[in-house]
């Protein structure tokens, strides 16, 4: 069976805890890559009233099957009583940039890597099964 691959968001208050949720979950190499994304404009019901707040988004490339894994570590280490946990699937992307999601994404892997080295995007791009 081929590789599933998800994209997980989570948002936080605050740029400091975004960026240490992201470095975490890339040095734990639950995701192969973390993307911070703010500030937004968020607008939600809490406790019965309609709030409104300024947070970062952080949205995580990884594989399926290291989604729990990176589920306990972002609920672990972020402030929210409920923060949101979203894996949305993959369905299509460039074979070259998911094998190294892939490779960065496996257990006991390198931990000399330049957390800053990407994938050789050649743009062939395939869907995923």
């Amino acid at each position: 069976m081929a590789q599933a691959y998800v994209q997980v968001t989570t948002t936080t208050d605050s740029r400091p805890e975004a960026a240490a949720l992201a470095r975490s979950a890339v040095a734990e190499r639950l995701a192969a890559c973390a993307q911070l994304v703010g500030p937004i404009a968020s607008t939600y019901w809490w406790e019965g009233e309609i709030e409104s707040a300024e947070e970062w988004m952080v949205v995580f490339k990884t594989t399926d099957d290291r989604f729990d894994e990176l589920a306990s570590l972002i609920t672990e280490g972020h402030s929210y009583d409920s923060p949101e946990i979203i894996a949305t699937p993959v369905v299509a992307g460039s074979m070259d940039y998911l094998a190294w999601v892939s490779e960065q994404t496996e257990p006991g892997g390198d931990e000399d890597d330049d957390l800053d080295e990407g994938p050789d995007d050649t743009g062939d791009n395939v869907p995923v099964e």
